[in-house]
């Protein structure tokens, strides 16, 4: 497991056991996301406040322990301990019960009008790939929970119309092309 250049990189598949529980940690993640994302809409932000971080938290909560699960995996097969923690990028972690960051709150005050937006990388609503990633994420609850119709009732139309197509493509398994 050397990151040195004497060895060539691994390419052996991840272990089937291994790869089902970090499907569902992700699955899981995503249905989380898409909750995020269902209460910034209008006609169900009743109670965003609390819901958008809860479901927030939850998807990163839920993708912290895919990464520590797969890390514990590569751990117990042998893998070199530094090479699994810089893998990790643990030096990135930003611990959320340190609140808000700085640039988080310059965010928020441009949000309120109390200050200039800062530019993003990625930003506006109508960004192509923001537009696919809010259908996917849609689709994907859609199909898992069996109610393509719930898509018609809270999204804007464009976005209904994508998140149908990936919830139809997701109803039959495709085989995988080489």
């Amino acid at each position: 497991m050397s990151s040195t250049s004497t060895h060539p990189p691994r390419t052996e598949p991840m272990p089937a056991d291994l790869r089902r529980a970090v499907h569902q940690l992700v699955a899981e993640a995503a249905m989380n996301l898409q909750d995020v994302l269902r209460y910034t809409e209008p006609d169900v932000g009743q109670d965003w406040r609390r819901m958008t971080l809860y479901r927030s938290t939850d998807a990163a909560d839920t993708v912290d322990m895919a990464a520590l699960l797969i890390a514990a995996y590569l751990e117990a097969a042998g893998g070199n301990v530094q090479d699994v923690r810089q893998h990790l990028q643990c030096s990135q972690q930003q611990i959320r019960a340190d609140g808000p960051r700085e640039s988080d709150r310059r965010r928020a005050a441009a949000l309120l009008g109390r200050r200039p937006m800062p530019e993003l990388p990625g930003d506006g609503e109508e960004d192509p790939w923001h537009l696919w990633t809010q259908a996917c994420l849609h689709g994907l609850r859609a199909r898992s929970s069996d109610d393509l119709d719930s898509l018609d009732s809270f999204l804007p139309p464009h976005i209904a119309q994508m998140a149908r197509r990936v919830a139809e493509a997701l109803a039959e398994p495709q085989p995988a092309t080489a």
